[in-house]
């Protein structure tokens, strides 16, 4: 228990590195050091990618953190990562393949528009490989409880490679093509290392042949493929999307907007390590009152939580964009928009872990298709006529509604919800503050104004919660501040 807690605080404090480290590439080394235009496109490139890597990966990284430590001697144990690394491979030949044939119809999608993209439209495949091969070298490490190298790679590496490059772009030292060929080679070159880093904790001789339950084997990586092109698509649809109606700067503005608004997971993301092994515990016991308490309980401190993230933000977005060149517009209600949708996220505390845990998993990914596809059509009939703001428009949409399905589908099936008189209270607070803070204004440098205001907020915010005792856990938290605790 002791190395699980150890890598969990490690790699929350890794995961907050890299949302500051991509805070700071997004909203400020980007947009001062790269043009609206190219900044849009490698935001479009790495962003299709991450919509094909889970394609080729077919679920693999799931399945080996699934099945791996089920098998009893090393010669299952082979013949299941080979399958785990063939597999990708023949999937890439095939997309690779697909991609050869059509390759002059692809090229014709950005014939009238945004022909820019097209020299780079190769490279996409190349990042989508490295990414999802990355993957499941990662899952390896995972199975070997060495989670910790692989989230620096996933969460650090890349960002920091970023932010070099784009000093040498500033510098002029690269010029915008190799910058993305640049790119393109630290995406490789993180394969490989990790790669290297999962080969030396666990040797194993490549054996072709399958498993003994190679068919419980390809049920689940087909339904995990389902899953994570679901999650991938609900996130990174409106990019892709913004792509085919707006010029492609576009596509970096809402990027920003966007990013912004996603630092509101930060909780979630901490919280769901603890909570996922935790929640599977209680269900394979069948403690069903303990379950219902933390879905309550990781409800409530997820929405407390987050709740004053997405204040701070709301409050403090106009002040930031005047510390990002001009023009890199506010779309006001892409970030009130998205916030809310990761809110709501947050609200259904560890609804996903009690899902996915459950013999009710292929519900979800059902519904999941059905929410992709409807976040398709809202993207076409919201996005030219109310531009930037229609990709928000539909992905709030699908978001809440695919939420409601998962909170409809555990109340149906387990008889319990996360809510209570006190998630009502805490939405009174975020609305209150939200409108109380949002229109005051210090006289003073945007950066200090964020300060001072982010201080005042948080202060006020945490007396309130306090006050009113909306969390236990929280005012427990509260409590051992003052005793340096």
């Amino acid at each position: 228990m002791g190395v699980v807690v150890n890598q969990t605080i490690r790699n929350i404090i890794i995961t907050c590195l890299g949302f500051g480290i991509g805070a700071a590439n997004t909203l400020f080394l980007f947009t001062n050091f790269m043009d609206e235009e190219h900044y849009g496109l490698v935001s479009y490139l790495m962003t299709a990618s991450n919509l094909i890597w889970p394609i080729i990966a077919f679920g693999t990284p799931n399945t080996i953190i699934k099945f791996f430590s089920s098998y009893s001697d090393q010669d299952q144990q082979d013949r299941f990562l080979t399958v785990m690394l063939v597999f990708p491979f023949f999937i890439a030949i095939a997309v690779g393949g697909i991609g050869v044939i059509f390759y002059s119809s692809i090229l014709d999608l950005f014939s009238t528009k945004n022909t820019i993209v097209q020299p780079y439209v190769w490279t996409i495949f190349v990042l989508a490989i490295s990414g999802a091969y990355f993957e499941v070298f990662f899952a390896w490490s995972k199975v070997k409880l060495k989670s910790v190298f692989g989230n620096i790679m996933k969460e650090l590496f890349l960002r920091v490679c970023i932010s070099i490059l784009l000093i040498l772009v500033y510098f002029e030292i690269l010029t915008i093509s190799q910058f993305i060929y640049a790119l393109m080679a630290a995406y490789i070159l993180r394969m490989v290392v990790m790669k290297i880093y999962a080969m030396g904790l666990y040797r194993f001789s490549p054996r072709f042949l399958l498993p003994d339950n190679y068919v419980p084997v390809f049920k689940y990586s087909a339904l995990i493929l389902i899953a994570g092109s679901v999650a991938t698509l609900l996130i990174d649809m409106d990019k892709t999307m913004i792509e085919r109606y707006l010029p492609i700067e576009n596509v970096a503005k809402y990027g920003i907007c966007a990013y912004i608004a996603s630092v509101i997971i930060i909780p979630s993301r901490a919280m769901h390590q603890i909570t996922y092994p935790l929640t599977a515990k209680l269900l394979n016991e069948k403690a069903n009152d303990k379950l219902e308490s933390l879905y309550k309980k990781s409800s409530l401190n997820l929405l407390v939580t987050s709740g004053l993230l997405f204040v701070l933000i709301i409050c403090n977005v106009q002040q930031l964009f005047k510390i990002i060149p001009n023009e890199y517009e506010l779309f006001i209600w892409v970030v009130v928009l998205i916030g809310s949708a990761k809110l709501f996220d947050n609200l259904l505390g560890n609804n996903n872990s009690i899902l996915y845990s459950s013999d009710y998993y292929r519900i979800v990914l059902y519904i999941g298709v059905g929410m992709v596809v409807i976040t398709v059509i809202l993207n076409i009939l919201c996005i030219p006529v109310f531009g930037v703001t229609g990709a928000a428009i539909a992905t709030v949409i699908a978001v809440f509604c695919y939420n409601l399905a998962k909170l409809w589908i555990v109340y149906a099936k387990f008889k319990m919800h996360p809510f209570s008189k006190k998630t009502i209270i805490s939405l009174v607070q975020i609305v209150v503050f939200t409108f109380g803070f949002y229109f005051w204004e210090l006289p003073f440098h945007p950066i200090f104004n964020i300060v001072l205001k982010s201080v005042l907020i948080g202060i006020a915010y945490a007396g309130v919660v306090y006050a009113l005792n909306i969390s236990k856990d929280i005012n427990d938290l509260i409590k051992k501040i003052p005793r340096g605790a």
